[in-house]
């Protein structure tokens, strides 16, 4: 009825009051979100620099125990794991020879 869809100005100044409110609310929710993703990227950050600490460590025991001739130099990642690749392989033809 024409009535019920009919606004006085105080019902129209309550709903933009309303939504003025839940917008402010929403502004809280932001920052609350931000603070909440900034919270998630600096705990994914501790847990990436975690496992690089692992890689880089597991890697550095790896170079240990493979023969290097020049003891300087240090193996690049990819180095060390082709390198670890075809000296297991190397041993595994010579117990095959043995």
């Amino acid at each position: 009825s024409p009535a019920r869809t009919a606004l006085t100005p105080r019902d129209t100044a309550a709903r933009r009051k309303g939504k003025a409110r839940r917008g402010r609310g929403k502004a809280r929710n932001e920052g609350l979100l931000s603070k909440q993703k900034r919270s998630r990227r600096m705990k994914a950050n501790d847990r990436e620099r975690n496992r690089m600490h692992h890689l880089n460590s597991a890697l550095d025991a790896l170079r240990s125990v493979l023969p290097t001739f020049p003891d300087d130099a240090k193996l690049t990642k990819i180095e060390t794991l082709r390198f670890a690749h075809n000296y297991i392989w190397a041993l595994t033809q010579s117990l095959r020879l043995a």
